[in-house]
């Protein structure tokens, strides 16, 4: 029976121990021995906390015994990014450069999943200081994802994913400053969700760029997604049973999402708009030009950021970063300041637009990525390939970033290709609602159809509307 634990949800185990039909200690114990006996496990977990996960675990047996658990996943284990501070055990956010760094006290949200009953057995691997959607990471290990062993699994919250998809934990707890929770997910074929800047404390978390860092978790299920915001937050939980996607009004977001977007994710995405439609969705296809223009200025709003904060750190030390990663750092060391201000000006003004166009749609949807998971070894002998790859991989995704949008990724049923759902800022609650009612009809065996093509006048099967919005 044990062995049927490692592929459940948190939901479902979390059901299991409060029907008094498993015991948190053994189901800590199963996962932890399965952890440190996979022969991937040195690329997936940076450390096991395996003293607090059974101290946490004990615990939650007895309060389940009391009938006094905190929460539906109390006892329920779960792995965290290694930019989590863990009080007395090390963070170092996959580099040489914070190597035995030691918090002495938990990051907020760790805190607050600990008191709502989570139980934590280790931190995983992660791109060097969270800056690469890849997950390449020479410096410490790079996870594989699930699909390809000879792939990397997405970053910058790899190890996160590669730990669920590998049944090495339930659940995962990553940062997403530009895509760094729904790229992993999607090339794992896991639920992602980012949550609005803002929204999750980030206190005692190892920033990259405060303006975009948040918080979120990586799972088998919108239900799970929804269990551990709460848990992230100390909220209440959001109820995604019994939702429709009957009437829903979807977006897709034409060209610039779709610019040199591959055979696979394309396929992927167009099976699974077919599949919503056949559910009741209302789906357009609409331009909104300034989304170009916000994504011409990543440059100059995030690495200029990313480089003031860590710019100390890595000038006293650059010979123990990777290359790749030291050198983005360092495409924001010349920045002007007044270049940086009037860039954030101009953004403010693009999410007015995005806000005022997409006003009459529950969510705009793209691929969550454009690509498949790059070969591991040309990320590390070929430079341009590198660029290039990181650079698309993080293109869709960052587009919820820049616009300070929540943002959801859902499998599609073709390996490694997920579609994102992007809604309003701080309406998680309704984007979780809809997420369950496409996740149900996305669990639907997806086909392989003529790639959709963005430009197109009119979409082949979807509906082609002129909104009032749009």
């Amino acid at each position: 029976m044990s062995e049927l634990w490692l592929g459940m949800t948190a939901s479902d185990l979390g059901r299991g121990i409060g029907a008094g039909e498993i015991d948190p200690v053994a189901l800590t114990e199963v996962y932890l021995a399965a952890a440190k006996d996979h022969k991937l496990s040195s690329r997936i977990y940076a450390r096991f906390t395996e003293t607090r996960a059974m101290a946490e675990a004990e615990a939650a047996r007895d309060r389940a015994k009391l009938e006094l658990r905190r929460s539906l996943l109390d006892g329920v284990p779960i792995s965290w990014k290694d930019l989590f501070d863990t009080a007395g055990i090390a963070t170092e956010a996959g580099s040489a450069l914070l190597k035995d760094r030691i918090p002495d006290r938990d990051a907020d949200v760790l805190a607050k999943a600990t008191k709502a009953g989570l139980v934590c057995i280790g931190k995983t691997h992660m791109s060097e200081l969270a800056f690469s959607g890849l997950g390449l990471n020479p410096i410490t290990a790079t996870p594989p994802c699930v699909n390809d062993l000879d792939a990397v699994a997405g970053g910058s919250s790899s190890g996160a994913a590669a730990s669920i998809a590998f049944n090495l934990a339930t659940a995962g707890i990553g940062s997403d400053t530009g895509g760094s929770v729904r790229i992993p997910a999607a090339w794992n074929d896991l639920v992602g969700l980012k949550t609005t800047i803002g929204r999750v404390s980030v206190k005692g978390t190892v920033p990259l760029c405060p303006s975009f860092d948040t918080v979120g978790p990586l799972c088998r299920s919108v239900e799970d997604a929804a269990q551990l915001l709460s848990a992230l937050e100390g909220s209440k939980v959001i109820d995604v049973r019994g939702a429709s996607l009957e009437g829903v009004r979807l977006m897709i977001l034409k060209t610039s999402a779709f610019d040199d977007t591959r055979d696979e994710p394309r396929a992927g995405f167009q099976s699974a708009v077919e599949r919503l439609q056949s559910a009741g969705a209302i789906v357009e296809a609409h331009e909104i030009p300034e989304v170009a223009d916000a994504l011409a200025m990543s440059g100059i709003l995030f690495a200029p950021e990313a480089y003031g904060t860590w710019k100390d750190t890595i000038e006293a030390n650059p010979q123990l970063m990777f290359a790749e990663i030291l050198d983005r750092f360092r495409t924001g060391r010349d920045a002007k300041a007044a270049d940086f201000v009037m860039a954030w000006q101009r953004l403010e003004g693009f999410r007015k637009v995005w806000a005022d166009k997409t006003a009459g749609f529950d969510a705009v949807i793209l691929p969550t990525s454009p690509i498949l998971p790059p070969n591991r070894e040309r990320l590390l002998t070929d430079s341009e390939y590198y660029i290039t790859e990181n650079l698309l991989t993080l293109r869709n995704t960052r587009i919820g970033n820049l616009m300070g949008l929540a943002g959801l990724t859902l499998p599609t049923g073709l390996p490694s290709t997920g579609i994102m759902f992007l809604s309003a800022p701080f309406s998680e609650e309704r984007l979780l609602r809809l997420g369950s009612a496409a996740e149900a009809v996305l669990s639907w065996p997806a086909k392989m159809t003529q790639p959709f093509s963005a430009g197109a006048k009119k979409p082949r099967n979807m509906l082609d509307r002129t909104s009032s919005n749009g």
